[in-house]
C-alpha cells in the first residue's frame, strides 16, 4: 500500500493519468494518437505530457498489478513455463528480449539482454525462479543456452523441447511486436526493459481470454479489470 498520493502535485485529475496512460500502453497508439483521442473528449493536453506521465506513472501502475498477481499465483502450482527470445533492433544493433509466459499466455517475466549465451539465460532464470518459484515442466526451444543455464541451476529434467510445443510463446510475442511498430522501434536498451514489463503487466491486467468465456462473462471480467485499474495507486 501507498502511504502517500504519488498524484499530490499534479493538477490533472488521476483518473485522466490513469486513462492516458492505459490508452498508451494497452492499445498500439503514439504519443500524438493519445493526445487526439484525449482532444476528442474535452481534455487538451500535449503528447509531451502523455510521455511523462507514462515514464512516472507507468512503472509504479505495473509493479502494484504485478505484486498483486505474483501474491495469488505463488499459491497455485505452475504446471508450465514456455520461454523464448526474440529479436529487437536497437540503434542497428541486434538484442535479445527473453519472455517467460505461463500454460495460460500470461508474460510471468521480461529480461533484455546483448546476447543469447549461458549467462544471459541464467540470469534470466534466476530472475524468473526468484520472483514465481519453481514450474513442473519449462518448454524452449532448441537454443543450447538454456539447456547449460538449467544444468547449471539442476533443474534440466524438467526442459521440454519440440517443434510445435512452444506455440504459446510464440504467440505471446504479436502483442509486444504490434506495440514496437507503434514506437518506431527502440533508442535504447534501458528503454526496452522498462516498457516490456511494463507492457507485459498491463497485458496481463486486461487480457481477458475472452474466446474461452461466454459474452457475458467477459463483460463482467471487463469490467472488474477496468475497477481495479482505476484503484491503482489510491492513496
Amino acid at each position: 500500500m501507498h502511504t502517500s498520493n504519488p498524484f499530490r502535485y499534479f493538477k490533472t485529475s488521476p483518473e485522466i493519468i490513469r486513462l492516458a496512460v492505459m490508452m498508451y500502453i494497452r492499445f498500439p497508439l503514439s504519443l500524438r494518437n493519445v493526445e487526439d483521442l484525449l482532444h476528442e473528449r474535452g481534455i487538451e493536453i500535449s503528447h509531451e505530457t502523455v510521455r511523462y506521465w507514462w515514464n512516472r506513472f507507468g512503472p509504479m501502475f505495473a509493479a502494484e498489478i504485478r505484486q498483486r498477481r505474483v501474491e495469488r499465483m505463488r499459491s497455485l502450482i505452475h504446471w508450465r513455463w514456455h520461454l523464448d527470445e526474440v529479436f529487437v533492433k536497437i540503434n542497428g544493433e541486434t538484442r535479445y528480449l527473453w519472455r517467460a509466459v505461463d500454460h495460460e499466455g500470461e508474460v510471468l517475466e521480461a529480461f533484455v539482454s546483448k546476447r543469447r549465451d549461458r549467462r544471459a539465460a541464467l540470469k534470466f532464470l534466476r530472475k524468473l525462479l526468484k520472483r514465481h518459484g519453481p514450474a513442473e515442466n519449462i518448454v524452449t526451444d532448441r537454443l543450447r543456452s538454456y539447456g547449460a543455464a538449467m544444468r547449471d541451476l539442476g533443474n534440466a529434467d524438467r526442459q521440454q523441447t519440440g517443434r510445435h510445443l512452444n506455440n504459446r510463446a510464440e504467440n505471446s510475442h504479436l502483442p509486444f511486436r504490434r506495440r514496437e511498430r507503434a514506437m518506431t522501434r527502440f533508442r535504447r536498451m534501458r528503454s526496452l526493459q522498462k516498457f516490456a514489463a511494463v507492457h507485459s503487466s498491463i497485458h496481463n491486467h486486461f487480457n481477458q481470454e475472452r474466446h474461452l468465456y461466454s459474452r457475458q462473462k467477459f463483460k463482467l471480467n471487463r469490467a472488474a479489470a477496468l475497477a481495479e485499474w482505476q484503484q491503482l495507486l489510491a492513496a
